[in-house]
């Protein structure tokens, strides 16, 4: 099979929520899905999953530059040139802003904004070194860039600077047919272990559909089969936008 005819996609953040699902759409979708968690263990159950498909297992740590351009290489090495790249790594924490630590912020900026560009720039100089045909960028936001919220303004800054960095991307490297993209998905529930005592409170999760005109979480399927267009031919002359997908939260 030449180079480009592969789908090799590489996801961050992988283990568990939107990053497995994305995993097991793309791999279904006949890619090679290339898998980074900050430990390889925790990829333990998704390997699992795609026993019977093609995957491989990363470990990234997205505060090192020279493990982000290692895994690239490895990856070129063993598969072929990544042709998408989904940015789902994400890290947040809920403090006041009055009580936010210089190590607080670094820590969420770090991972969330730095990991997300670097990431993308390590892709587009592969892409671009090895003159490929097309190459697209998912970068996994959230509504809490669009809508503000007490306590999670480390999170929401990082995020709305992730959409607007979005935009500048995809207008800086459409010369070499890289388009970018993201999603913001709104309130929803998954199997992260900082989700685990909030998904079995009944009067939390009634809570928020009583804030969406829809009256229904997302769910993290849905968003892999976004992210999963986004990266298709179908949405060739898409590049730039975030799809918000909040079953109208972010409306009121």
């Amino acid at each position: 099979m030449s180079q480009d005819s592969k789908k090799i996609a590489l996801i961050t953040g992988a283990s568990y929520g939107v990053g497995a699902a994305t995993a097991r759409l793309f791999a279904k979708n006949n890619y090679h899905v290339c898998l980074t968690a900050t430990n390889i263990k925790n990829l333990n159950n998704i390997s699992q999953e795609l026993s019977e498909l093609k995957f491989s297992l990363h470990e990234l740590n997205l505060n090192s530059q020279k493990n982000i351009e290692d895994i690239y290489a490895e990856i070129k090495e063993q598969t072929g040139i990544i042709n998408v790249l989904i940015n789902n790594a994400a890290t947040h924490k809920r403090i006041p802003a009055i009580e936010i630590k210089r190590d607080d912020w670094q820590e969420i900026l770090q991972t969330n904004l730095d990991g997300t560009f670097f990431m993308s720039q390590a892709f587009a100089k592969q892409i671009i070194a090895h003159d490929a045909k097309s190459g697209s960028i998912v970068n996994i936001t959230s509504t809490h860039s669009i809508a503000s919220q007490a306590n999670r303004s480390m999170y929401g800054i990082s995020k709305a600077a992730i959409n607007h960095m979005t935009r500048m991307l995809a207008v800086e490297w459409a010369d070499h047919n890289i388009r970018v993209n993201g999603i913001a998905p709104g309130r929803m529930l998954t199997e992260a272990p900082s989700r685990q005592k909030t998904g079995n409170d009944k009067n939390y999760i009634n809570n928020m559909l009583s804030k969406i005109p829809l009256n229904r979480l997302a769910t993290p399927e849905e968003v892999a089969a976004s992210a999963l267009f986004l990266s298709s031919k179908d949405a060739n002359s898409i590049t730039g936008q975030t799809l918000i997908i909040d079953g109208g939260l972010t409306l009121k």
